[in-house]
């Protein structure tokens, strides 16, 4: 793929995170998996980093494997909270209740 994202690649990831239902999470690398390129979560995180010169998108609704939120996203959280997404204790979203059942 070189050094430059292809803008297919990124609306199609793009259009995946669309379909993430509000009160639910995703993962990158289910993010990932569901475009066929299962070992490329980071290149996902990437793409949603950027994704605001593409449109916008509920980015918020994607996590790490663990449920953490982005450490740059500042309001990811408090997104989340809005749509009744819950943090345990750890402040990691549980991701048996909430990870998008795609």
């Amino acid at each position: 793929m070189g050094k430059t994202l292809n803008t297919d690649l990124v609306y199609e990831v793009l259009s995946v995170v669309e379909e993430i239902p509000e009160g639910c999470v995703a993962t990158y690398g289910q993010i990932a998996r569901l475009t066929g390129r299962d070992r490329n979560a980071r290149l996902v995180g990437k793409i949603l980093s950027m994704s605001e010169y593409y449109g916008q998108y509920p980015c918020h609704r994607v996590v790490n494997h663990a449920g953490r939120t982005a450490p740059a996203f500042r309001t990811q959280r408090e997104r989340l909270e809005e749509e009744g997404v819950e943090f345990k204790d750890n402040g990691c979203v549980d991701l048996k209740k909430y990870q998008w059942d795609c």
